[in-house]
């Protein structure tokens, strides 16, 4: 099965840093890649192998770093390429890869190409992004953007629109255009050539568009045009010409960003014989708290559907591609405080939720902070928000008649800046993420959670993760084993097995604060068993066959 040819990235532990939000070291509230590199041994410690660094670039920071003006500078914010370069040698000393954000769907509007585009329809850049003209006074099309409102946005030098999936400081790239994917290529090797060890290319399946981008189905002024970019008729050309231009000359990792694909689209993408990408990200499991109206539309997940989501991609992935996993990043939600339990049973489901991302079939994505088990927060007021996705998203559902106290209960659950508020560091102020005053606020939960009490606590979440990380670096059966799900219905408990020749594993996790028991199918025979790792300091189980589980409790046995 080519999906068990071993490579580093498939037995690697990838560890995403936000650097706006991670260390500041000068004092100006804005973390920077000084602060990073004054981490590193916390990093080296923890056992990660992998940094996944978000955009560090030059950006009038429209989207925190996602609408990139420069592609190879550094945003001053940040430091100095000189900084990047010592960042880099750091995590390589300590034998750490590096992989940098691509951002390559679209650009800052304060880009030069951009800037030289806008300035007339026979301006040699101009087909470097998506113009068309208005139809009967409106927008080309009835395409909403990601971020709320219109897809288009007139400018007026032109009289033309131009696209823009994300922010109106956001154009879309024009992908069609040669010349575009050669200066992508030429940018991607000048990194790669820094020595950087593969990239996270953000929404990748969005750069093909259909032709003609016609109007999306549904009753509202403007609607999702998905089925009109998301896996365009050319994504795989593109990505295949990429891999043949760029990716495959050099031993690196890469994860697509992949809004909206299948299992099977997903193996158009990873499928080792296709030339494309090492591994995507899938947003399925992202979506089971979300009602009809979308992500903000929170509504109650059931423990069914989300192992029903898991096993369908562990299963169909299995030989035929490669699974990244994750129960959070820069753009959802803490998952203690999603799919665990945030107060009294923070750490013992901060590591059960653990205990299943890293027993799972893929390559496993620490977001930061998650090792400690930080939570969610909740601010007053919407003045104290700063991610442009909620703050228009509160002045939409404003003018639409809802209620300040219902739309804050959706930020409190889904917003970006849950994740985005300040790393943890001790019990200084702003908890030592900077001696100024924070872009963001800190979560003021700070004093009891952060990383100096963690360390010295035996029993902390980061000790657990440290565990997990090297459990999983001496059992093959973790990282090649074929998954096998167990107690499919049971909305209680998430059970399942790992096997890889006459290696076993026996994975128990109980979702929930109420005590349960567990009893093994038949099916799941063994003659002799060790408990690997466990979150509850617990008398040794004796018996398989009924385990009494405690509240979150998570128990790994190798079986013989």
């Amino acid at each position: 099965m080519n999906n068990l040819k071993r490579t580093w990235w498939k037995e690697s532990v990838v560890y995403q840093i936000y650097p706006r939000s991670f260390q500041d070291s000068n004092g100006d509230g804005i973390g920077d890649i000084p602060g990073i590199i004054s981490r590193l041994d916390y990093l080296k410690a923890l056992g990660v192998d992998i940094i996944w660094l978000s955009p560090v670039y030059e950006s009038p920071n429209d989207d925190n770093g996602y609408d990139i003006s420069n592609y190879q500078s550094i945003m001053d914010d940040f430091g100095t390429i000189a900084d990047w370069e010592a960042l880099l040698e750091g995590l390589h000393s300590r034998g750490m890869k590096l992989i940098m954000d691509l951002v390559v769907n679209h650009s800052s509007d304060e880009h030069v190409w951009f800037a030289e585009s806008r300035k007339s329809k026979d301006n040699p850049y101009r087909d470097y992004y998506i113009w068309r003209d208005g139809k009967d006074g409106k927008e080309p099309n009835n395409w909403s953007s990601f971020f709320s409102g219109p897809a288009w946005e007139l400018d007026e030098t032109t009289g033309q629109y131009f696209l823009h999936l994300f922010s109106k400081k956001q154009p879309d790239l024009n992908w069609e255009n040669e010349q575009v994917r050669r200066e992508v290529y030429e940018m991607m090797t000048w990194w790669l050539d820094k020595g950087i060890d593969g990239f996270r290319m953000d929404v990748i399946n969005l750069i093909s568009k259909v032709e003609g981008l016609p109007d999306a189905a549904g009753e509202g002024q403007y609607n999702f045009g998905g089925d009109y970019f998301m896996n365009g008729p050319r994504i795989h050309e593109f990505l295949q010409e990429m891999n043949r231009e760029v990716l495959s000359k050099y031993d690196i990792m890469t994860v697509g960003e992949t809004i909206g694909v299948t299992p099977e689209d997903a193996i158009q993408y990873v499928g080792e014989d296709r030339g494309e990408l090492s591994m995507v990200f899938q947003f399925e499991l992202m979506d089971i708290d979300s009602g009809p109206g979308g992500k903000w539309n929170v509504q109650p997940w059931t423990l069914s559907a989300f192992k029903r989501i898991m096993s369908k991609w562990q299963n169909e992935m299995y030989g035929k591609g490669w699974n990244s996993l994750y129960l959070n990043n820069h753009d959802q939600p803490r998952m203690v405080s999603r799919f665990g339990h945030d107060g009294e049973f923070r750490k013992v489901s901060a590591k059960m939720l653990a205990t299943l991302l890293h027993t799972l079939q893929g390559t496993p994505y620490i977001y930061q902070g998650e090792e400690l088990g930080m939570t969610n927060v909740r601010f007053e007021s919407i003045a104290q928000y700063r991610d442009i996705e909620t703050l228009n998203m509160f002045k939409e559902y404003r003018e639409a008649g809802h209620s300040v106290e219902n739309i804050m209960a959706s930020i409190y659950s889904k917003g970006r800046d849950n994740a985005r508020t300040p790393m943890q560091w001790d019990t200084t102020a702003h908890g030592g993420f900077t001696t100024g005053t924070p872009w963001l606020t800190v979560n003021p939960n700070y004093k009891e959670i952060n990383a100096e009490e963690a360390l010295s606590d035996p029993d902390s979440v980061f000790h657990y993760y440290r565990r997990l990380i090297e459990i999983r670096k001496q059992q093959d059966v973790i990282v090649y084993g074929k998954y096998e799900a167990l107690l499919e219905q049971d909305e209680r408990i998430y059970a399942y097995t790992r096997t890889l020749g006459e290696e076993r594993l026996l994975v128990v996790l109980n979702f929930y604060e109420a005590p349960v028991t567990f009893e093994l199918p038949a099916t799941v025979a063994y003659t002799s068993f060790e408990q690997l790792i466990g979150n509850y300091h617990a008398a040794e189980h004796t018996d398989l066959q009924r385990l009494a589980l405690r509240p979150y409790e998570a128990q790994v046995f190798k079986l013989r």
